[in-house]
Order: structure tokens, then C-alpha cells, then sequence
């Protein structure tokens, strides 16, 4: 996952995503470089337009703070077609993410 930060963050500095590149920035974080997971991240970026990856991926945005309930303050409970329905759309959501994720590497 570093690596991937490391190619992240060469990509908004503006800066070539190569295998030196890479490497350097990984060592100034102090992290162990392997240099057969540099490579193939390097090869996998090199057909991937990463502002285009970065824009199909989706976002989450922040949630607005929720207030505590009111003491003797009941929530309704969630009816059994409510639950499914998030839970599909959890999953939907989870599917896309992967697929975005996916497109980084070819």
C-alpha cells in the first residue's frame, strides 16, 4: 500500500512515476523498499491515466455530525425492507470501490 502512496503522491507533486522515484520516496519514509513490487506497480501505472482513475473512484464524502439523542428520546426502528435496501447499497458501493481500485492496476 506504500507504494501506491508514494506513486500517489509523485503524481500530485507533479513529479514521473518511475522505479527511482518511487524507491526515493519510499526510503525517505524510512519504509524497506522490495524492489520487485516497485517494478510492477511502475509497469502497472505506466497504462493507467491516474487523474481519470482518480476521478471514476468514488468518494466518500464526510458525514454531517449527528446529535445525541434527547434522553427518553426513542429512534424509530428500521423496517426490514430499509435494511436491505442499505445493505445492497453498502455492497453496490463496495463493488465500484473495487473496481476502481482495480483500474489502477490495468
Amino acid at each position: 500500500m506504500e507504494n501506491i502512496y508514494a506513486a500517489m503522491l509523485l503524481h500530485k507533486a507533479g513529479k514521473e512515476i518511475d522505479e527511482a522515484s518511487v524507491t526515493k520516496v519510499l526510503e525517505a519514509a524510512g519504509i524497506t523498499v522490495d524492489g520487485i513490487q516497485i517494478k510492477a506497480l511502475v509497469a502497472s501505472l505506466s497504462e493507467v491515466n491516474i487523474e481519470e482513475a482518480i476521478k471514476a473512484a468514488p468518494t466518500l464524502a464526510a458525514a454531517a455530525p449527528v446529535a445525541a439523542p434527547v434522553a427518553g428520546e426513542s429512534k424509530p426502528a428500521a423496517a426490514p425492507e430499509d435494511k436491505k435496501k442499505a445493505a445492497e447499497e453498502e455492497k453496490a458501493k463496495e463493488e465500484a470501490a473495487l473496481e476502481g481500485l482495480g483500474a489502477l492496476f490495468g
